[in-house]
């Protein structure tokens, strides 16, 4: 069994927090994620997806025209959602 940390947030903390703008929000959000999901490689993880067949067929035959993998296309779209 897991046991999740409690995080406490103190009256200082949320008074200093107060007068944050949207904008700072963002710039925090999206600095976070480029530093943790950004460019640096991490361990793969295998998944499992039901895709209609004639829909993977089609995807797969698209991405050999494109003369590149089929993963690594999902992998592609998948990165450049996240980045948009």
């Amino acid at each position: 069994m897991k046991i999740k940390g409690v995080q406490y947030i103190s009256s200082e903390y949320l008074k200093n927090t107060k007068g944050v703008k949207p904008e700072q929000v963002i710039r925090f959000l999206e600095d976070f994620r480029k530093l943790h999901y950004g460019k640096k490689t991490t361990p793969s993880k295998l998944i499992s997806i039901r895709v209609p067949q004639n829909l993977l067929n089609t995807f797969k035959k698209k991405s050999e025209i494109e003369n590149i993998g089929y993963q690594a296309k999902i992998k592609k779209l998948m990165r450049d959602w996240v980045d948009s």
